[in-house]
């Protein structure tokens, strides 16, 4: 399934955040570490076996993958994202670590047991909300075909605060998009909002 929206102002900003800020949480536009860190709790609840492969996509400088050293979980780790800036730091920053691979070749991926995705749906630049709402839907079958068991992914929420949102920012919405995954992907699905920041986690199992 091909990408169907401009993303070349998505990379731009990006690739400016990361020029900026380098490897940290900011490089990959969150605003702090606790709630970069807190984002990853909720898209981990998707994991129900205690060895298992993961694909991060999106990794940004591979955050993901010295959150789940920490909390000393036993992953195979694979690391994705479009901007080849981000996984030239990424194999920099984890040089060494042959437990983890990183790649901004689509052609790479393989399937894993979960896919992941932090903040990846964030930026919409230019793109329309119907625009980006189906480059959305296409990516979530994508992540769908690459994964065995189950898969995650978080948006900023249609809930935000008015007075608070932004015109290049994309707003989902909670419960179309619960809906969407329910009929297409799994009957179980669950939707997570009440960690206390401006999104939403959907997490779909497939077994």
């Amino acid at each position: 399934m091909s990408d169907r929206s401009d993303l070349v102002k998505v990379k731009s900003y990006f690739n400016e955040r990361l020029r900026a800020h380098g490897a940290s949480p900011r490089g990959a536009d969150w605003n702090s570490e606790q709630a970069q860190r807190t984002r990853f709790e909720q898209l981990l609840k998707v994991v129900e076996i205690p060895t298992f492969s993961i694909l991060d996509y999106g990794c940004g400088s591979g955050a993901l993958a010295d959150y789940l050293e920490d909390k000393k979980l036993d992953a195979q780790y694979f690391g994705y994202d479009m901007l080849e800036s981000a996984i030239e730091l990424a194999r920099q920053v984890h040089a060494g670590n042959s437990n983890l691979s990183f790649t901004s070749n689509k052609d790479d991926l393989t399937l894993v047991d979960y896919t992941v995705a932090s903040g990846i749906f964030n930026m919409r630049a230019d793109n329309s909300n119907e625009e980006w709402t189906k480059y959305v839907l296409g990516i979530l079958n994508q992540f769908n075909d690459l994964s065995r068991r189950g898969f995650a992914s978080n948006f900023l929420t249609s809930y935000s605060d008015p007075e608070r949102m932004r015109p290049d920012l994309y707003y989902a919405d909670p419960g179309f998009l619960f809906d969407y995954c329910k009929r297409n992907f799994s009957h179980n699905v669950a939707l997570l909002h009440d960690y206390r920041l401006y999104d939403f986690t959907l997490i779909i199992r497939k077994e």
